[in-house]
């Protein structure tokens, strides 16, 4: 039997939710029988699964360590750390990620990622225990292509996650991009207003004029000048969805440098999109427990 308290990025969640990432390699119907069967208690008693936890609640559990899949702190302290912060303070981080380096990896907790590289820095600079959390760990509340450079906000606590994400999903934080496009838009500032739709086996999003099986995505462009082959364009995200600036600049016909995924042509030198996430603002509508963020602009 072991015993787990609930600490503060524990708090709020629903128990069978909380239970889920404590106990990783445990299948759901194993899970959700040893809650019925009441090898899972709280505070002495037994929960349903849809309770929510509070801080130092005692949960005690009835379960084979196998499943627990405890942290070593060795993998942590490890891992390459290099890191180029724009901004920090106690509940978030933003990091400027170069081209080339994923956000994350595909379950190998050796590869090589933004978040595992903002992981182990939080871990060696003492800000990140993972023996003292549960389920928790810092995580990314953007995320960026491989091979797009720039800003990226990483959540230290699990109520800066949750604001960041809402306030994102409120559309309450501004993304600006700076890209370079193959000719000149003749019209030098709009909106594209589409629906994109996923096509796994290419790994490209679509567009289409209709919302069956797609997704609702508007951009805001400006040109700021021209280059020799075409033109320097700020742009904007209203939406965030996969791909998005990369398809709506190909869709008015002006695909991004290097891009040959989007019907950009192969240059041989920059094979890869010359996009970059250059600027943050927070734009708070409701006050919220990191409102000192609203009105800041985060630029690099």
């Amino acid at each position: 039997m072991r015993t787990v308290t609930v600490n503060g990025n524990d708090a709020g969640q629903r128990l069978d939710k909380f239970l889920g990432k404590l106990l990783k390699s445990m299948p759901a119907g194993m899970l959700y029988k040893s809650i019925r069967k009441k090898r899972v208690k709280v505070n002495g008693k037994r929960a349903d699964i849809s309770y929510r936890l509070s801080e130092g609640d005692k949960i005690e559990l009835y379960i084979n360590d196998e499943f627990f899949g405890d942290k070593s702190a060795e993998e942590y302290a490890n891992r390459p750390s290099e890191l180029k912060i724009v901004y920090e303070d106690e509940n978030i981080l933003v990091a400027d990620k170069p081209s080339g380096l994923p956000c994350h990896g595909g379950g190998n907790s050796g590869d090589d990622t933004l978040i595992s590289r903002i992981t182990a820095y939080l871990f060696k600079t003492g800000e990140y225990d993972p023996s003292s959390e549960n389920t928790f760990a810092p995580a990314l509340c953007n995320r960026l292509d491989r091979n797009t450079s720039g800003l990226v906000i990483a959540a230290k606590n699990a109520a800066a996650l949750r604001i960041v994400n809402e306030k994102i999903k409120k559309r309450e934080v501004e993304k600006y991009y700076i890209c370079t496009v193959i000719g000149v838009p003749e019209e030098k500032s709009g909106i594209i207003e589409t629906y994109l739709k996923k096509d796994g086996g290419s790994n490209t999003v679509s567009v289409s004029q209709n919302e069956k099986d797609a997704r609702r995505a508007v951009t805001k462009y400006k040109v700021l000048s021209t280059t020799e082959n075409g033109a320097r364009v700020e742009v904007r995200l209203i939406t965030g969805r996969t791909h998005q600036i990369r398809a709506h600049m190909a869709h008015i016909g002006h695909p991004i440098e290097g891009d040959v995924k989007y019907g950009a042509p192969k240059n041989g030198k920059r094979d890869f999109q010359n996009l970059r996430a250059y600027k943050i603002k927070f734009n708070f509508k409701e006050s919220c427990a990191l409102d000192y963020l609203n009105q800041k602009t985060i630029e690099a």
